[in-house]
């Protein structure tokens, strides 16, 4: 069982009252223009769910690939991270959860942007309800070779060899081998198998909703005993959950 992280939280009456979920943008894949319009949209939905949001929950994959240097960090989105800064400012509170394209952050989403960063999976008591919120990459039960990956990337050392690359050549690298991974995992079946038993494997011990994204399909079932939901993503679908206190929803955003 892996490791993850209690959150609690007492809310009081406020005209921001909701949580909202979202996941799988992966900024950085696809045209120029694709990715700024991604990023348009995620700043347009933002700025809609700032009436009424009390926390936002990003869970994992918000770029296909981050690398976090001391001074450096990737110079295309200044308008996102402003708008985060600015959430953040408003008393929002901001909870990212790393993904497997993602991972790699150290203290700039903390110290510059005023968000919660968690590498493990978080549970969180939301107004009486027990929530379970994981990115969802992992789960197969053959999946043995990304979960020896995983070990691997998240090393120290080996986090710390590869910040010795130059910027340009980490992020060449970093986006072949994204390229390689999606080929690979393009074809594989995730809720059959995976993710809608670890969901129920949850919920039986004792939370009321599990909320995944990874394989990017939105998905809303209502298992034995509590409610799953996949977030979807951002490149296509455009979807993401809320919760208003009683009701978890899956919704799809329009402009």
């Amino acid at each position: 069982m892996m490791k993850s992280t209690k959150s609690r939280q007492t809310q009081k009456p406020s005209v921001r009252q909701k949580t909202y979920f979202f996941s799988d943008a992966h900024l950085g894949l696809g045209s120029l223009e694709e990715d700024r319009q991604k990023e348009l949209r995620l700043i347009h939905f933002l700025n809609f769910v700032q009436r009424d949001a009390s926390q936002i929950y990003i869970v994992g994959d918000l770029f296909d690939y981050w690398f976090e240097y001391k001074t450096v960090v990737p110079k295309r989105y200044f308008r996102l991270f402003a708008k985060l800064a600015d959430l953040a400012e408003q008393n929002i509170r901001l909870i990212f959860i790393a993904g497997n394209h993602d991972f790699w952050v150290k203290d700039y989403f903390h110290d510059e942007l005023g968000m919660e960063v968690h590498i493990n999976p978080v549970e969180a008591e939301i107004c009486g309800k027990r929530f379970f919120i994981h990115h969802g990459d992992g789960l197969l039960k053959d999946d043995l070779g990304y979960k020896i990956l995983k070990k691997i990337l998240r090393n120290r050392i080996n986090i710390f060899l590869y910040s010795l690359l130059h910027p340009d050549i980490a992020g060449s690298l970093a986006r072949w081998s994204s390229q390689t991974s999606r080929q690979y995992t393009s074809n594989r079946t995730y809720e059959s198998t995976g993710m809608v038993n670890f969901a129920q494997h949850m919920i039986n011990k004792g939370f009321d909703y599990v909320i995944m994204g990874h394989n990017h399909v939105p998905s809303c079932q209502t298992l034995n005993g509590g409610v799953y939901i996949n977030l979807g993503d951002w490149i296509f679908e455009n979807t993401y959950a809320v919760y208003d206190g009683k009701t978890l929803k899956l919704k799809k955003w329009t402009e």
